[in-house]
């Protein structure tokens, strides 16, 4: 699964997409991109479609992807330093990254009833870019698409407030890992 925000630049699988981003998190594995990209395409389309909810899809999912690295790159597994990001697990908290970042973006963040009802992959996502050392261009489009803001008159604004001149889309970039 790719999201629209993502298309442009990971639909190629030649970046990683969110899907796999989450998966990887959950595992506990930080993968660069160079190691990503030293990966076949089929590697790279398992990695996003194999399922990893349960401890044995884990330990499957995280055995596979060691197996990639020592095989396909010259980098080392590198584990992941914080797993920080398991903000995004809580349905009933929005944590305050994804607040400033709305903020910073001049749009509204999610109400506590709209976080409630995201898919984890969507929190995960809006989580992962509002990080602050991470490029951020997609948070916006991507609050878009998961109907946190309505489209009007080429501004982007949340539901139920007046449009905004400065939260306008801003353009798809690749978000670094």
């Amino acid at each position: 699964m790719l999201f629209d925000f993502e298309r442009d630049f990971a639909g190629s699988l030649r970046c990683i997409p969110m899907i796999a981003r989450q998966k990887l998190d959950i595992v506990g594995i930080k993968l660069s991109l160079r190691q990503w990209s030293r990966f076949t395409r089929d590697e790279r389309g398992q990695l996003a479609d194999l399922p990893c909810e349960t401890a044995p899809e884990q330990a499957t999912y995280r055995e596979l992807v060691a197996h990639l690295i020592a095989t396909r790159s010259d980098e080392p597994l590198r584990p992941l330093a914080s797993r920080g990001l398991e903000a995004w697990r809580d349905a009933d908290r929005m944590p305050d990254t994804v607040k400033t970042q709305a903020q910073a973006d001049g749009v509204a963040p999610p109400t506590a009833a709209q976080w409630a009802t995201l898919q984890p992959l969507q929190r995960f996502a809006l989580v992962k870019l509002a990080r602050s050392k991470h490029e951020n261009e997609n948070f916006v489009p991507a609050m878009l698409e998961f109907g946190l803001l309505q489209p009007h008159a080429g501004l982007l604004h949340d539901a139920g407030a007046s449009p905004n001149p400065t939260a306008v889309s801003r353009g798809h970039t690749r978000m670094p890992n």
